[in-house]
């Protein structure tokens, strides 16, 4: 797993690349979290485009980061989401608590609505 960083306006955009699994990715993304809401970015996108696969403790990494940053008052929302990611959080009736996107414009562009 690799995460790339980039900003655009105010939004920390997080391109994952690679498999969000347990031991792979999820404590990855923990600590690039935990680094982000330290320094006070509270609005992250993260891009899962790159994330062929999650497993179960992938998905709950992603629900963890999801609660952090959402009770430090920033928000955390989804972007370019694979099949297998969609029918994954359909499953797990997640798909209603995540703000997901199919383009990375619409989605800045939420966070300022």
């Amino acid at each position: 797993m690799e995460i790339q960083e980039r900003t655009l306006q105010d939004v920390v955009v997080l391109d994952l690349t690679g498999k969000l699994t347990i031991g792979e990715g999820d404590e990855l993304l923990k600590e690039r979290i935990s680094n982000l809401i330290q320094q006070g970015r509270r609005n992250l996108l993260l891009n899962l485009e790159g994330v062929p696969y999650v497993d179960s403790a992938g998905l709950g990494e992603i629900v963890r980061t999801y609660t952090t940053v959402s009770r430090q008052g920033g928000q955390l929302k989804l972007v370019n989401l694979t099949k297998r990611i969609t029918d994954l959080l359909a499953i797990t009736k997640l798909l209603t608590v995540f703000e997901t996107y199919e383009s990375e414009d619409e989605a800045v562009k939420s966070f300022s609505d």
